[in-house]
């Protein structure tokens, strides 16, 4: 059985947070029941972007970081705060641990620049949202990114997408990982993808 940790910051966008969810749920449900997910967040309630109230399974200070084994992290918008919490130093510790112990970590969009930020892409290659006249993909370029204008960007055990379209595909991705490329292959047929 594997557990991911779905790690939500404020202002998080619901769409990227679900994917997650429904994949690795359908796997558990439908699939070969080896997925689990729990959701987490710097306090036991936040706001997703667009003002929608989360409450979340377990804060980062109770967090047992050995019972997971791939980490999932949302994009969000920087109007709803989402760089207060991306940036804090305790959720750039979570990422830290993940990346030291070579678990996986999946992200999507703007998610790349906690990524970033921690310390854990440099020298690496890597994506992040690429509209804007590319602002995000300078930022994460900062952080000593090797940034690729591309939709998905797999570097070792660290997943990083450019925008929301990529979303499903991530999560996918992280479910081949976790389990097989013809469990996912099933999951997306069952799925209707």
């Amino acid at each position: 059985m594997s557990k991911t940790l779905l790690l939500l910051a404020e202002g998080f966008e619901m769409y990227e947070a679900s994917v997650f969810v429904d994949v690795l749920g359908w796997n558990l449900i439908d699939g070969d029941g080896t997925s689990q997910l729990a959701t987490c967040a710097l306090r036991k309630t936040i706001r997703s972007t667009f003002d929608v109230p989360v409450t979340v399974d377990v804060t980062v200070d109770e967090l047992n970081l050995d019972e997971y084994d791939a980490l999932a992290i949302p994009g969000g918008f920087i109007e709803y705060n989402f760089y207060s919490d991306a940036y804090d130093e305790r959720f750039l510790e979570v990422i830290r641990q993940f990346h030291a112990n070579g678990k996986i970590i999946a992200s999507i969009c703007v998610a790349a620049l906690p990524l970033g930020k921690s310390g854990i892409l440099r020298g690496k290659n890597a994506t992040t949202y690429n509209k804007k006249d590319g602002i995000r993909q300078k930022t994460l370029a900062e952080f000593g990114v090797n940034v690729l204008n591309q939709p998905i960007v797999i570097d070792g055990n660290i997943i990083t997408s450019w925008n929301p379209s990529t979303a499903m595909d991530v999560a996918f991705e992280l479910l081949k990982r976790l389990t097989s490329e013809k469990q996912m292959n099933m999951m997306k047929e069952i799925m209707g993808f």
